[in-house]
């Protein structure tokens, strides 16, 4: 995979008629909204990186033009490049459209880690990302190796992928690993796992499957105001109650 390749194929399937509404760059997510009545989120890095490519002004960009720069260095403004990505591919009628699983149908069990559990059991389980839930349903049932940019008391530090994912059966990625640009390497070294992209981060679009990834558990956004004020409070509070935690599957 060329490093950019991924983040290509994303960008070319967002139209180039639908505009920018607004936005919000907000410390730990960023959002966008678009003049086709859509929204899409995005966690975002609290980090002085590269100079911007674009102006601080996003109102009016085709949101093609804004999806684009989910390529660059500096991490808030790939945070809200992926927010604009998000805001075409997570929209609740077109995910429907993939045949997206939402919760109602599956009875709850729309959470990807309870999904794997029983796959799980007795395997080597990575996570790149620290999720509460995986620790919680995952402890003394596989071998669980975290991995984390901040690593607490028992985790990997991140530069640790390299060893580890290699040896996994079941990979599970935070979304956020499109903002920092880790993604295409960690899909790369966990190509013999089953690989689960989590996280309200995660494009619900289908040429990710062409990457290595068999389930996308994304996020869908149901109430936009309340969403709208979760990402402008600054919290790390995560932005799920204004919306729906979903999954796509590979066929």
């Amino acid at each position: 995979m060329k490093p950019f390749e991924i983040y290509d194929a994303l960008i070319e399937g967002v139209p180039a008629d639908i505009r920018v509404k607004s936005y919000i760059n907000g410390r730990i997510w960023s959002l966008v909204e678009t003049d086709a009545d859509s929204q899409g989120i995005a966690m975002n890095f609290d980090a002085a990186t590269r100079p911007a490519l674009h102006g601080a002004d996003y109102d009016g960009m085709p949101l093609r033009d804004l999806a684009a720069l989910s390529k660059s260095w500096n991490f808030p403004e790939a945070s809200i490049g992926m927010a604009a990505i998000n805001a075409w591919y997570n929209e609740k009628s077109r995910a429907e459209a993939q045949n997206v699983i939402f919760p109602d149908e599956v009875n709850g069990a729309q959470d990807a880690f309870a999904v794997y559990l029983e796959l799980a059991r007795g395997k080597n389980v990575a996570t790149v990302g620290s999720f509460e839930k995986a620790m919680r349903i995952y402890k003394g049932q596989c071998r669980l190796s975290v991995l984390e940019k901040n690593p607490s008391p028992g985790d990997f530090p991140d530069s640790a992928c390299e060893y580890i994912l290699p040896e996994q059966d079941i990979v599970f990625i935070t979304g956020s690993a499109f903002v920092n640009k880790t993604m295409p390497r960690l899909l790369e070294l966990s190509r013999c796992a089953r690989v689960v992209l989590v996280g309200p981060t995660v494009p619900l679009a289908r040429v990710l499957f062409e990457f290595g990834p068999e389930c996308l558990a994304g996020f869908v956004i149901t109430d936009s105001e309340l969403c709208r004020r979760l990402a402008a409070c600054g919290y790390e509070i995560s932005p799920t109650s204004s919306g729906k935690r979903v999954r796509l599957c590979k066929d």
